[in-house]
């Protein structure tokens, strides 16, 4: 990609890219564009990383394009705005999130479904408007549009609010949608990961039952005790499964490894949802005689508009809905990378950006 003279992007910036599909990180300089007369930049304090980080940066998905920043669970403080921004200013908490640019005119753009755009620009590793690559959060700055701009309230700690700008949304939309967020109504979250522990504490906040549905019978005690679910299912054992037949209004299914659907329809009620965010490489079989006979639905979600992502956020301060985190130097962002790739994290890494990056330049 050629480069734009100096003078064209003044905001230097230092971060941490991969060269090439081994996926390995290293100290990168680069630039930021100036800051727009409706932009927002902002010193990056935290950035959460995600299970897609990984997939990103080993092209596994095939779109990559390095040298590839990653992150997009960012959060800081604002540090400059443009002329035209309204709704920040400088020394403001803020976040941005998987996306940060959109048509802004197309339906989905018109009912706040930014995410949904067929236009929608990725936070990291896609072309923005003017050509240049995007970049994440695995740096010490960030700009990006007002409007994909998150406000991140007091009380909730940044290092705790990182992840909830992927994971937060992404189940947070799904429980709003399809209406699964009514106290006294029975859900199930299957997997207890970076995305199922957050399911399980926004269900709750919303006054939900929940059922966690696993294959590893040693998350039942952090499932019940830790993470304040109500009950739990080993989805290997049948006659666990025979005794909660049609107990379900909703599952939330956060699994992105192949696994069989048709123990999960069996668990719902009639008319009951199953819902899947993860995104698993190969195709689902997906039986249709237990769709019929009793009326059920399988849909899915991706993240969630602006409008919805501050909404989230809002109610995770209000809530005290907080991602259980391990908090890490970018020096270490390599085996974190591996340890991620083995599950091997209670449940979300978080670089402290702003404490340790400046140690690695």
């Amino acid at each position: 990609m050629p480069r734009l003279p100096e003078e064209e992007h003044p905001n230097k910036a230092f971060g941490w890219a991969a060269r090439d599909s081994s996926g390995v990180l290293s100290p990168f300089k680069f630039s930021r564009r100036a800051t727009g007369e409706k932009d927002v930049a902002f010193k990056v304090l935290y950035c959460g990383i995600c299970h897609s980080d990984l997939h990103m940066v080993k092209n596994e998905w095939g779109t990559s394009l390095y040298p590839l920043v990653p992150g997009h669970e960012i959060v800081g403080e604002v540090t400059e705005v443009g002329n035209k921004v309204q709704n920040f200013k400088v020394g403001d908490r803020v976040g941005v999130g998987c996306m940060v640019g959109s048509c802004r005119s197309c339906d989905n753009c018109k009912d706040n479904l930014e995410n949904y755009c067929p236009k929608m620009i990725l936070t990291y590793g896609a072309k923005y408007y003017d050509g240049t690559l995007t970049y994440g959060g695995y740096s010490d700055t960030m700009v990006a549009d007002e409007h994909f701009i998150v406000r991140i309230l007091d009380n909730l700690p940044l290092d705790s609010a990182a992840p909830l700008l992927c994971a937060g949304i992404t189940v947070y939309s799904p429980l709003r949608y399809y209406g699964l967020d009514k106290p006294g109504l029975h859900i199930g979250v299957v997997g207890l990961g970076g995305l199922g522990h957050v399911a399980v504490k926004f269900a709750k906040a919303m006054g939900v039952k929940v059922t966690v549905i696993s294959t590893s019978p040693n998350k039942k005690k952090e499932a019940l005790e830790n993470l304040g679910a109500d009950s739990f299912l080993i989805s290997r054992d049948q006659d666990q499964l025979q005794g909660a037949t049609g107990t379900l209004d909703g599952i939330i299914d956060t699994v992105s490894a192949q696994h069989p659907v048709l123990p999960l329809l069996g668990l719902l009620k009639s008319h009951g949802k199953l819902v899947l965010v993860g995104a698993p490489e190969k195709p689902l079989e997906l039986p249709v005689f237990p769709l019929l006979q009793g009326r059920k639905v399988v849909g899915g979600n991706m993240i969630g508009g602006m409008k919805e992502t501050q909404e989230m956020i809002d109610f995770a301060a209000k809530h005290n809905v907080k991602p259980d985190i391990e908090v890490i130097d970018m020096e270490y962002v390599n085996t974190a990378m591996e340890r991620l790739a083995k599950a091997d994290v209670k449940y979300r890494f978080v670089i402290d950006v702003g404490k340790t990056l400046k140690a690695t330049s």
